[in-house]
C-alpha cells in the first residue's frame, strides 16, 4: 500500500495543474487519468486554445507551468464586443477593452491546448512528490477515517482526500450521489483556426449574432502563416453539423458572412471541431473525503471563454487550504475545510453560469426590441469607464476570490 495526502482523479488542465501547485509545495499527491497522456500531446488530440486570464497565469507561474510551454502565447490586449446580423454590418455600437485601461499587463494569453498538455506532462514527470498513474482504471473507497484508492494492476494508495477533475461525466460525482442541474442550449460550437491578410494587432473579437456568439481570438503567427485567429463560432447544432462539412471555399465564406471582413481574405487551416454546448452545476462540490473542481462541479456556456479560468481559480483556492492545513499539520480531509472551500467557489461558479447563461439568450436572438436594448446597453457600458474598468477586472481574474 502507497500513502499519499491527496489523490486526483483526472488529469485534464485543471487536475494537472492542481498536482503540480501541491507537489511542488510538498504535498504528496498521487494523480490518475484512465487516457495515456502522452498523444494528447500531439496536435490532431485537440483544436482548441485556451484565453488564459491573467489571474490564471499567475497560477500557472506558481506551478511551474507557463516557462515550460513550448510555443510562445499571444497575448490579448483588446476586446471589441459588437452586435449584428449574419450577412450585414455590426451595429455601429460597440464596446471596446483596453488592457491599458485597467493595469499594465494584457487581458489574457491564447494558449494552444497541445502547449499547455507538452508543458504538464514536462512537470507532472519531473516532480519528485507526484505519482502519476496514466493510463489507469481506479476504484474509489471513502469513510469518514479516510479513503482508499485501488488501482487497476497498481497499488492501493490510501489518502486523506480524493478530488475529483474526471470531467462532466464525472463518476466520483456520480457514486457520491450529488445531483447535477443541466441547461441544454441546442448549440453546437465549431472550432478551428483560420489564416487571414491583414494582422489582427492582439485583439480579440466578440460578436454576438442571433443564431450565437462568434469569437475571433488571437493566435501567433507561424512559417506557413504570418496572421492566425482561432474561431469558436456558435451555431444550432443541426446548422452546424452542416456547416462543419463544407469545402474550404464555402466554409471560408460562411466565416465572413459573420465576421465581417476587418480581416481581409480568411483561410481555414487545421482541423474543425464540434462540441456540443450545455451547461452544468454540481449541487454540491463537497462529500466525505471528496471534493469536486472544474467541469466535475460546473460548466459554462463558452460565450465569454471563461471555463477553464472558472476551474483554475476552483484549484486556487483548493490549494490554499490544502498546503495550509498540512503545513499546520492537519486534515486536509476535514468536512470544515471541504465547507469553506465549497463556501468560496459554489457561489462565484453559479453567479457567472448564471450571467453566460442570461448573456446567451439575451444575445441569441433576433427580437427588435432586444437587438435595441443590448446595442444601447452595450454602448452605454462602452461610456462608462467604472463599469468598463470592473469588467475587465472580472474577465482578467482580479480580486475574483469571494470572502470565506
Amino acid at each position: 500500500m502507497k500513502t499519499v495526502d491527496v489523490v486526483i482523479v483526472g488529469a485534464g488542465p485543471v487536475g494537472a495543474s492542481l498536482a503540480c501547485l501541491l507537489a511542488g509545495a510538498g504535498v504528496s499527491t498521487a494523480i490518475i487519468d484512465q487516457a495515456p497522456l502522452q498523444p494528447m500531446e500531439h496536435p490532431d488530440f485537440d483544436g482548441r486554445a485556451y484565453a488564459i486570464a491573467a489571474g490564471p497565469r499567475r497560477l500557472l507561474e506558481e506551478a511551474g507551468l507557463w516557462d515550460l510551454l513550448p510555443a510562445s502565447s499571444c497575448p490579448i490586449e483588446q476586446i471589441r464586443v459588437s452586435d449584428g446580423q449574419i450577412g450585414r454590418p455590426a451595429s455601429r455600437l460597440f464596446l471596446h477593452f483596453d488592457y491599458r485601461d485597467v493595469g499594465d499587463e494584457p487581458v489574457g494569453w491564447m494558449v494552444e491546448a497541445r502547449s499547455l498538455r507538452v508543458a504538464l506532462n514536462a512537470r507532472l514527470h519531473a516532480l519528485p512528490g507526484l505519482a502519476v498513474y496514466a493510463p489507469a482504471q481506479a476504484r474509489v473507497e471513502r469513510s469518514p477515517e479516510g479513503a482508499k484508492v485501488h488501482v487497476v494492476d497498481g497499488p492501493v494508495i490510501a489518502c486523506r482526500l480524493v478530488i475529483a477533475a474526471d470531467g462532466r461525466q464525472s463518476k466520483l460525482r456520480a457514486e457520491a450521489g450529488i445531483g447535477v442541474t443541466r441547461i441544454p442550449y441546442h448549440q453546437s460550437g465549431i472550432v478551428c483556426a483560420v489564416a487571414h491578410e491583414k494582422p489582427h494587432h492582439n485583439t480579440a473579437l466578440e460578436h454576438f449574432l442571433p443564431s450565437g456568439p462568434f469569437a475571433q481570438l488571437p493566435l501567433r503567427g507561424t512559417a506557413e502563416a504570418e496572421n492566425i485567429s482561432a474561431l469558436v463560432w456558435t451555431e444550432r447544432s443541426a446548422l452546424a453539423e452542416r456547416l462543419i462539412q463544407l469545402d474550404d471555399a464555402a466554409f471560408a465564406r460562411e466565416i465572413l458572412r459573420r465576421m465581417g471582413d476587418h480581416l481581409g481574405w480568411v483561410r481555414p487551416i487545421g482541423r474543425r471541431w464540434l462540441y456540443p454546448l450545455s451547461a452544468l452545476y454540481a449541487q454540491r462540490y463537497v462529500d466525505t473525503r471528496l471534493a469536486l473542481i472544474g467541469d466535475a462541479a460546473h460548466g459554462v456556456h463558452p460565450i465569454a471563454g471563461q471555463g477553464l479560468n472558472l476551474g483554475f481559480r476552483d484549484i486556487e483556492v483548493l490549494a490554499e487550504l490544502l498546503r495550509e492545513a498540512i503545513a499546520a499539520g492537519e486534515d486536509p480531509g476535514d468536512p470544515a475545510l471541504l465547507a469553506r472551500y465549497q463556501r468560496q467557489r459554489r457561489p462565484d461558479n453559479m453567479l457567472m453560469m448564471l450571467g453566460m447563461d442570461t448573456l446567451d439568450r439575451l444575445f441569441s436572438t433576433n427580437n427588435p426590441v432586444l437587438r435595441l436594448a443590448r446595442d444601447l446597453g452595450i454602448a452605454g457600458v462602452h461610456r462608462m469607464p467604472g463599469l468598463k474598468r470592473a469588467f475587465m477586472r472580472q474577465a482578467m481574474g482580479m480580486g475574483s476570490r469571494l470572502a470565506s
